[in-house]
């Protein structure tokens, strides 16, 4: 069954308009990843300062090997010294297995 990994971003309310629009400029970067099979990223509404970013994965080595390629290139930045300051305070990956399921009815 898919894994599916939550990472909880702390992200102060300045900078929440600069995390989705950084998002936002990185749009189609992993929806190629092999055993890629689905992104939403969560504003929260009220009570918390964390957005989620849900990724669905065919398995955890399809997961790794799209951290160890795509996405540590995409964070990696440039490196003359220029790299943008975090938009986030604070990052947390929570990591479970799909169980059980259901889709609607057609």
């Amino acid at each position: 069954m898919s894994i599916v990994k939550i990472n909880a971003l702390t992200v102060p309310d300045e900078q929440r308009e600069v995390l989705e629009k950084r998002f936002g400029a990185r749009a189609g970067a992993v929806e190629s990843s092999d055993g890629f099979e689905w992104f939403e990223l969560l504003r929260p509404i009220e009570g918390t300062d964390q957005y989620l970013v849900y990724t669905r994965w065919r398995d955890e080595a399809a997961f790794q090997a799209w951290m160890e390629g795509p996405m540590k290139a995409a964070h990696q930045g440039p490196q003359d010294g220029d790299r943008p300051k975090p938009a986030a305070s604070a990052s947390t990956v929570w990591s479970f297995e799909v169980v059980q399921q259901a889709a609607p009815k057609r």
